[in-house]
C-alpha cells in the first residue's frame, strides 16, 4: 500500500528554465482537502571534491536569491535524460576544472520537502586531476562566475561556525562524507 496522496487536480502556474510550479488539489490522509503549491525540479548533484592530501575544494559564487556571494560545495542540476553519476562527473569538471578518478555515492536528500520535489544526490570525488590534452573540457555555464578555493576540513568547519558557509547542502554533504 502506498502512502502517496494522489492529487484531484494539477494546475501548472509557472514554467521556468530550471523548475516548474504547480498547484495540486489534494485530500490529505486526515481528510482535509487543500491546494498545495509544489516546485518540480529535475534533481541535482552535489560533489565533495577531496584532494589527495585531504583538502576540500569549494566554490564561491554570487547567489542572487540571498544577495551575497557564498562558499559552497560544487553542485548542479541534472540535464534531461542525464544519469545522476554522469551529472556529478560533468558538474565537478564544470565548477572545479578537475576530473575525478573515483566517484563514490554518499546518499540522496530532499532539501525542502515541504514544497519541492528536488532530490540532491551527493558524491565524494577523489583522485582529482586536470583534464589531459585531447580530453573534452567542461566549462562553467554562461550564467556562472565561479571562484574555487582549497581548504582543510578544520578551516571549513570554522567557516561554518563563523557563518562564512551558510549553505545547507554544503553542511549536509560534509556530514555525509564524514569530513
Amino acid at each position: 500500500m502506498s502512502d502517496r496522496v494522489v492529487p484531484h487536480e494539477v494546475r501548472a502556474v509557472f514554467t521556468g528554465r530550471v523548475f516548474t510550479v504547480t498547484i495540486e488539489s489534494v485530500t490529505l490522509p486526515g481528510g482535509s482537502t487543500l491546494d498545495m503549491e509544489i516546485v518540480h525540479h529535475p534533481g541535482s548533484v552535489v560533489m565533495v571534491p577531496l584532494t589527495d592530501d585531504g583538502q576540500l575544494i569549494l566554490v564561491r559564487q554570487y547567489r542572487h536569491a540571498i544577495g551575497a556571494y557564498a562558499w559552497e560545495l560544487p553542485a548542479g542540476t541534472l540535464e534531461a535524460g542525464e544519469r545522476v553519476e554522469a551529472a556529478a562527473v560533468r558538474e565537478c569538471q564544470e565548477e572545479t576544472g578537475m576530473v575525478a578518478a573515483a566517484v563514490e555515492p554518499l546518499g540522496t536528500l530532499y532539501p525542502t520537502p515541504g514544497y519541492c520535489d528536488e532530490s540532491m544526490t551527493f558524491y565524494r570525488m577523489t583522485g582529482l586531476r586536470l583534464p589531459r590534452p585531447g580530453e573534452p573540457r567542461a566549462l562553467p555555464d554562461e550564467d556562472e562566475s565561479i571562484e574555487t578555493g582549497t581548504f582543510s576540513p578544520g578551516q571549513v568547519r570554522d567557516m561554518i561556525r563563523q557563518g562564512a558557509i551558510s549553505d545547507m547542502k554544503t553542511v549536509a554533504g560534509l556530514l555525509l562524507a564524514g569530513v
